[in-house]
């Protein structure tokens, strides 16, 4: 087990968080003089800030204490905390396995923490050989995991996974945005485990929601209890809430879209196999596939010109389109 308190930012330990008004009464019936709010208007409350409601049913549906759940306003929130909480500006890195989600090195470079590379292999799976002597660097504070991983689609290795759970000494963030479409299973089992350990998942991607920004953490409490004390007070709007809640009261819906997802990913495989430009149809455990095609540029460009609008990943992996 890790010592948390070590790997966090002095400064957020000593810090106070912001009580809003809603910290010091949690019913909702009263006579509201606290927020200073328009008694008038559907909207004139400001939202739950512990969102208890959605936490709630998210510890239903995923056998996870509620103490063990924090919500964002998208996964780029939760992103985004957990640098803040882990990496002192200017001293602090983090490290990653491109190619892989662009905002790990955006959301580094906006807090001035320095990023560390680590290359997937030719079958985009963690290099252990070249990541195990990282783990001399003290300075590495939060290791980023993407899996499933975008662009590539794969899921990476548990044992792989394990290892740097058990032998890195500071933070492992993974990301499972794409993990509802997976035949592999979540990790959020393993927060038991491992106090060290962030999982990611995304109301944006399985649930058909990236319009409301919902994003949700799993962790050991003592986590939880530093996300929630640097986020904003009110980082998850009335709206987005109950977007999410009434998401989550048709389980079923959930299910058939993802089943067509899925059907349907097979007839593009086999439609994409037959054509003579592509060279490769990368395996994929997400709602999308990344595309080896012999001129991918012209390809890209043409169906742009049809108004059929994909990701030109080239630039990442050579001659690869990533197509939803």
């Amino acid at each position: 087990m890790i010592d948390i308190k070590k790997m966090v930012r002095p400064n957020i330990l000593a810090m106070k968080a912001y009580s809003s008004a809603r910290h010091d009464y949690h019913g909702k019936e009263g006579i509201f003089l606290d927020a200073n709010e328009n008694p008038f208007g559907s909207l004139n409350r400001y939202p739950d800030p512990f969102q208890f409601s959605l936490k709630e049913q998210l510890s239903k549906l995923k056998k996870v204490d509620v103490q063990k759940i924090a919500l964002g306003n998208g996964s780029d929130e939760l992103i985004d905390l957990c640098i803040r909480i882990f990496c002192e500006p200017g001293e602090g890195k983090v490290l990653i396995f491109p190619p892989t989600y662009g905002m790990y090195e955006v959301v580094a470079a906006l807090n001035n923490v320095a990023l560390v590379k680590v290359p997937l292999d030719d079958v985009f799976s963690v290099d252990m050989d070249s990541l195990i002597p990282r783990f001399d660097d003290d300075s590495i504070k939060l290791i980023f995991i993407c899996s499933p991983n975008n662009p590539t689609g794969n899921i990476q290795n548990l044992v792989d996974v394990q290892y740097i759970l058990e032998k890195f000494n500071g933070i492992v963030l993974i990301d499972e945005a794409y993990t509802d479409f997976s035949k592999t299973a979540s990790l959020i089992p393993l927060i038991e485990k491992y106090n060290n350990l962030i999982i990611l998942q995304t109301f944006s991607k399985a649930w058909g929601m990236a319009g409301a920004r919902l994003g949700v953490a799993y962790a050991n409490p003592e986590i939880i209890s530093l996300i929630n004390k640097v986020k904003a007070p009110y980082n998850i709007s009335t709206l987005n809430l109950d977007a999410g809640l009434n998401a989550l009261k048709n389980v079923n819906t959930y299910e058939v879209n993802k089943t067509s997802i899925l059907q349907e990913k097979r007839k593009v495989i086999k439609a994409l196999q037959k054509n003579p430009l592509v060279k490769k149809v990368h395996p994929s455990e997400t709602n999308f596939l990344l595309v080896e095609f012999e001129h991918s540029n012209f390809v890209f460009q043409s169906l742009i010109n049809n108004q059929i609008i994909t990701r030109n990943r080239s630039a990442e992996v050579q001659n690869c389109i990533r197509i939803s």
